[in-house]
């Protein structure tokens, strides 16, 4: 018999993460995921019909954890997404970026920031000059402090909750903590 860990959030949610929903709200869920990772991509139409579900009531916060080793442009992917952020543009960007994810490539980066109307030089100084890439791996300590090991890994209210038996899983589990 295998008994599994409780883990919980390392690094509480902070003003400075990407999150969507009231910061007041009964429960958040926190994603540590990688925007090449195809669960990642399963997951995020999920947690999007989640969010709808439970719209005044539910905060999401999406924090980087690309596995480098695996997914090869996933680092690059999440710079990307915190590029469009300082524009204001990070949830846009999160979901072309799942939208597109058989193309993310260097070569596609440009488009998908004129595709969002980003300011272009701003965009491509960003990237050239890594600005954000601290953030990323601040991100990814964090993670690895909280037990995070495989993406997309997900913390309702700061404890971890294993989808490895499906991430409709999620929705019971939010929906178990609002009845509290």
């Amino acid at each position: 018999m295998t008994i599994l860990h409780a883990f919980e959030l390392a690094v509480p949610v902070l003003a400075t993460d990407h999150s969507i929903g009231p910061s007041d709200a009964a429960v958040t869920l926190v994603e540590y995921g990688d925007f090449e990772c195809p669960h990642c991509k399963q997951a995020a139409p999920v947690v999007k019909l989640l969010r709808s579900d439970f719209i005044e009531r539910l905060r999401f916060v999406y924090r980087h954890f690309p596995l480098e080793e695996v997914h090869p442009r996933a680092l690059s992917a999440s710079e990307v997404a915190e590029c469009a952020g300082r524009q204001g543009k990070f949830w846009p960007m999160h979901d072309l970026l799942f939208e597109n994810q058989s193309a993310l490539k260097f070569q596609y980066w440009s488009e998908y920031a004129q595709r969002l109307e980003l300011d272009m030089a701003r965009f491509t100084a960003d990237m050239n000059d890594a600005v954000y890439m601290q953030r990323i791996r601040e991100h990814k300590q964090g993670g690895e402090k909280s037990g995070v090991r495989s993406t997309p890994t997900f913390f309702i209210n700061g404890k971890l909750h294993d989808v490895s038996f499906g991430i409709s899983s999620l929705f019971d589990a939010v929906e178990k903590v609002l009845r509290k």
